[in-house]
């Protein structure tokens, strides 16, 4: 069973250690592996509060490390809520299979929903408006994104004490908003890069196609008028098609450097 609110305010942490965890969490992906991905920096972040829930426990402490040594990947902005949340289970001492079933399946949810937010919403959104602002000289663009940057790196402080206060509140809400959050997200997040693809990729036929005396540019005077930007929605559209292909990204970079070289030095672009 979780402890009531009034043994959790008999808590063996203080609140400088709660926020002491979220900062550990932003050094998660500093320990990767293939193997084991995310797992050693997450087990890092969490193994002083593990050492004194376990203090006089070798063998629980020894299950815990075990347990969050397995395979681990996640949205790491989020992990913060997650941990706080396991780690008021564990100072219950809450049944291992419990909190490691709990935790397996939590890592899907937290994936969506953080990588909705962070990757394919505010830092495209944030990269652009910074990126607009300093192709024109203005040092504002890159102190706009330093600091939103510091801002998430700091945000995770609140979010740890929101998974260590809520205790298992926040299984439910989890699990019960987790598909209308994401959904939501990637909606504005596809919305962002579809704009963005239209400002940022740029695709310039020369090509000239001659009629009658009258000399017709292929893209200005004939692409453009039937579906402006045309090139770069299909270029774009192209790459992702061959990602869902299996095909390795480093290959669709050197394909599109090769490409980009060929068509200048032909006269085509």
């Amino acid at each position: 069973m979780m402890a009531s609110n009034k043994e959790k305010k008999n808590s063996i942490f203080t609140n400088h250690e709660i926020s002491m965890l979220g900062i550990r969490s932003n050094l998660v992906q500093a320990s990767f592996s293939y193997e084991r991905m995310h797992s050693p920096g997450w087990t890092w972040a969490q193994l002083p509060y593990w050492e004194k829930i376990y203090k006089d426990d070798p063998k629980g402490l020894k299950a815990v490390m075990t347990d969050n040594m397995e395979f681990i990947n996640s949205s790491p902005p989020l992990y913060p809520i997650l941990m706080g949340l396991l780690l008021t289970m564990e100072e219950n001492h809450v049944d291992r299979e419990t909190i490691k079933g709990l935790k397996n399946a939590l890592f899907g949810p937290m994936a969506g929903i953080g990588d909705a937010i962070f990757w394919f919403t505010i830092m495209p959104i944030v990269g652009g408006i910074s990126a607009s602002i300093a192709k024109d000289g203005n040092v504002l663009g890159p102190i706009i994104f330093f600091l939103v940057y510091l801002f998430l790196f700091w945000s995770r402080i609140p979010l740890a004490h929101l998974g260590y206060n809520l205790g298992t509140k926040a299984i439910d809400v989890i699990q019960n908003n987790s598909k209308i959050i994401s959904h939501v997200a990637s909606i504005l997040g596809l919305t962002v890069i579809g704009a963005l693809i239209a400002s940022y990729v740029k695709m310039s036929l020369t090509i000239n196609i001659h009629a009658g005396g009258t000399v017709i540019n292929l893209q200005k005077q004939l692409l453009d008028k039937i579906f402006p930007n045309i090139l770069p929605f299909a270029f774009v559209f192209l790459l992702y098609w061959l990602l869902k292909k299996n095909i390795n990204p480093i290959w669709l970079i050197v394909i599109t450097f090769l490409l980009s070289i060929c068509m200048a030095a032909i006269g085509w672009m």
